[in-house]
């Protein structure tokens, strides 16, 4: 997907309108990703084409779940080179944007582009989300994930971070297996699946799932526990 293609196919697809401002700092987002990835594993997309459809479109169709621009806070778990949270935050600069990850050398380089781009509400954490979570239950709006680990686990790491009524919107691949498998720890931790949205993305049409997921009351004492303990406990949610 070329940059004209992937303009074109955000306001059709997501009805989201770029302006030049938004568009200046993707182009600069792609092109520093891609020099900076050639020292430093970030990412194993090297070209412009791949980066605008498999980061920037994809990180954008949280949008097809929840109006971003009425949300303040969001928090972006395991981000990465900054996939969906800084997408998000550069496209609703409205947000206040926290960025986690436990590998040094990615929020070396989120640290860099953030200050390059002048991005303000965009914070940046290198912490394992476990003990983040711990620290600040009830915090976020609306908390994102893509791609990190299978769904049981996510959720425990992400949804002590959501306020009560607020929103997990995890970010999948094909998920049915997983969905089912984590019912018991959604009713653990009060959330409950509202919504999923299942599309094609455009051009690789590879399955693609948003699992909206809403926390109905706070996290009970005790959550999340140590990623240990969380994986050692996952067959317990096949019950």
């Amino acid at each position: 997907m070329n940059k004209e293609e992937f303009i074109k196919r955000v306001k059709e697809d997501l009805n989201i309108t770029l302006t030049k401002e938004m568009l200046t700092k993707l182009d600069f987002y792609a092109a520093f990703l891609i020099e900076y990835n050639k020292h430093t594993n970030l990412t194993a997309l090297k070209t412009l084409e791949e980066i605008y459809l498999k980061h920037f479109y994809d990180s954008l169709t949280l949008i097809k779940t929840i109006n971003l621009s009425s949300i303040n806070t969001l928090c972006d778990v395991g981000t990465g080179a900054g996939f969906p949270g800084l997408v998000l935050k550069i496209v609703f600069n409205n947000l206040n944007v926290t960025l986690i990850d436990s590998n040094n050398k990615k929020i070396k380089f989120l640290e860099e582009l953030v200050k390059k781009l002048e991005l303000n509400g965009a914070s940046v954490i290198n912490m394992r989300s476990e003990d983040y979570a711990k620290e600040n239950k009830e915090k976020f709006d609306v908390v994102t994930a893509r791609a990190v680990t299978t769904l049981p686990v996510l959720i425990e790491l992400c949804l002590p971070l959501v306020k009560e009524n607020g929103y997990f919107i995890p970010l999948k691949g094909n998920a049915e297996d997983e969905i089912n498998i984590s019912k018991n720890i959604l009713g653990i931790l009060n959330g409950a699946i509202e919504d999923i949205y299942k599309f094609v993305l455009p051009e690789e049409n590879s399955t693609r799932t948003i699992i909206k997921i809403k926390k109905n009351s706070k996290t009970p004492e005790g959550y999340p526990r140590s990623y240990d303990k969380i994986k050692k406990s996952l067959k317990k949610y096949l019950k």
